[in-house]
């Protein structure tokens, strides 16, 4: 219920354009920084889907090859061997590059799996790789959503665990509101940020660094929130994953109609699917965060005004595994050295009002 109260006033933000503004209001190099953080951030979860980068006594570190081979070790080298072929197929201009990454690594691992060099094993999250064939599961995800639709609207349902608050008086409740905010708040900058990051690897913004047609691509992103709320599905965003599609040159609405078209199949025919490993998939992980990265040229690290605020946004978006963290912090970098450094020809209304509500969130949400 309240991704659905999410979605109806992303609506409404959208239809009067406080979403649009708030871009625009954006400096173009602040965005460009969300881009490159959003392609560290990708890179981060390709070596961590592919057990190359793995908990540690630092938070993070390199997996260990000899002592993890039965497990994270073979994985790991599966997904070097297919960010080198990935790399070598970009480097030849091949098309479908990526695809073809995906497949090679995944039937490696199922080679290996038929040798013994992977052996399954689900305690250590290690799966069979081989595609199920069982057709009497294929479709059943559809049957669910009779059953989910419209439960987010069944008021006596509505309870929250812990406290004895339920029905109408919960959607009242303070609680709920602040539930409501912070799904607002995070899923309104993850957004922004990722129609940033992959609009400028595209190169779809203009001088000034706006978006043309935004505003219908946030409407689309509004009522898939509300309609997915309804079938009982989180928040239905934007997807950081779309800059592969821009990779192959996919950058019109067809190439989003194909997609989901080809999603649809992928419901139907989910045991074969499911069984591709994140192995298989960080290298084209790795390789679309390589790609957005490389914007970084576009920033002038001569202006620390400028480089600052933009290395706080590139690092806090892997490093806190959020992208509207990263954006927050960047808002509030940019406001604060430029303020202080007397630079008010960088700022707007808009930008300020911005980094003020990061900085009430943060102590409060």
């Amino acid at each position: 219920m309240a991704v659905f109260v999410e979605g109806i006033v992303f609506l409404v933000c959208t239809l009067f354009p406080v979403r649009e503004k708030i871009f625009n209001a954006i400096p173009l190099p602040l965005k460009t920084a969300i881009g490159v953080g959003i392609g560290f951030f990708i890179v981060f979860i390709g070596f961590q889907g592919g057990k190359i980068i793995v908990d540690g006594s630092c938070l993070t570190t390199l997996v260990s090859f000899r002592n993890a081979w039965p497990t994270n070790g073979i994985c790991a080298t599966l997904a070097l061997t297919g960010l080198l072929v990935t790399v070598v197929l970009f480097h030849k201009r091949v098309r479908g590059a990526i695809l073809i990454g995906i497949l090679f690594t995944w039937g490696l691992g199922m080679l290996c799996q038929a040798t013994g060099l992977y052996q399954v094993n689900p305690e250590e999250k290690m799966y069979s790789l081989y595609p199920s064939l069982n057709l009497g599961s294929i479709g059943g995800a559809f049957r669910e959503f009779g059953s989910l639709f419209g439960e987010c609207l069944n008021v006596s349902k509505w309870s929250q665990e812990g406290t004895h608050l339920t029905g109408w008086k919960l959607l009242l409740s303070g609680n709920f509101l602040v539930v409501v905010i912070t799904l607002l708040f995070d899923d309104l900058f993850n957004t922004l940020g990722t129609l940033t990051g992959v609009a400028s690897s595209a190169n779809m913004l203009d001088k000034e660094g706006r978006m043309p047609r935004l505003k219908e691509a946030l409407l689309a992103d509004a009522v898939a929130t509300t309609a997915g709320a309804l079938l009982g599905a989180t928040t239905t965003t934007t997807y950081v994953e779309s800059a592969t599609g821009v990779s192959e040159d996919g950058r019109t609405g067809l190439t989003a109609c194909v997609t989901a078209a080809l999603f649809l199949l992928c419901v139907l025919f989910a045991p074969v699917f499911t069984a591709i490993p994140a192995f298989a998939t960080a290298p084209a992980m790795i390789m679309v965060g390589f790609l957005m990265i490389a914007q970084i040229t576009n920033i002038n690290f001569n202006d620390l005004t400028e480089a600052f605020p933009c290395l706080v946004a590139i690092i806090i978006m892997p490093f806190s595994y959020n992208i509207a963290d990263g954006i927050g912090f960047g808002f509030i970098a940019w406001t604060g050295v430029n303020l202080l450094c007397g630079r008010f020809d960088r700022l707007n209304p808009v930008l300020i009002v911005a980094s003020l509500l990061f900085l009430a969130k943060y102590p409060f949400l």
